[in-house]
């Protein structure tokens, strides 16, 4: 039901990801909802922290605290001005609680399902990087995994042209 949901936005800060947001944006989120944004960054952080989130990821981050470049910093996470627009718009426009989760090392697919399920996802929304035949044959498509093995309804948002 619309007001209460959890959903999850996968976010890596790409014009993929960036585009996938606005979409969950305008077509999903309604007032009252959680917007999950879950960032898996396959570099580690440091060394104590990394081995203590490796499984579960790191606390949960509430908007107010997102936006300060110092938290940004001490995470690892490069985020940008239109990015942090767009939450900060839509938390108080539509009155969404806008909250981050971070991921560190593995395999991003295998992350993102660990988020559907520990955040108790109704929803995920992912950009799609627009791989081609050869090269999604190869290096496999996050996406399409996600949506294969996911518990929950998965929108992939392919790229503008």
């Amino acid at each position: 039901m619309p007001g209460d949901r959890n959903l999850g936005v996968a976010m890596d800060f790409s014009p993929s990801s960036r585009n996938a947001l606005k979409w969950a944006i305008d077509n999903l989120v309604d007032d009252g909802d959680t917007l999950y944004l879950i960032n898996v960054n396959s570099n580690s952080l440091d060394e104590s922290r990394n081995k203590l989130w490796a499984e579960s990821g790191c606390p949960l981050i509430p908007l107010d605290e997102f936006k300060e470049p110092e938290v940004l910093k001490n995470y690892g996470v490069k985020v940008d001005a239109e990015v942090l627009d767009m939450l900060d718009t839509i938390s108080r426009q539509k009155k969404v609680r806008v909250v981050s989760k971070l991921y560190w090392g593995g395999d991003a697919r295998e992350k993102l399902l660990d988020a559907v399920q520990d955040l108790k996802l109704d929803s995920l929304v992912m950009g799609s990087r627009g791989l081609g035949t050869v090269q999604r044959i190869l290096l496999g498509s996050v996406s399409a995994y996600v949506m294969a093995n996911a518990p929950c309804p998965v929108t992939i948002v392919k790229e503008k042209h």
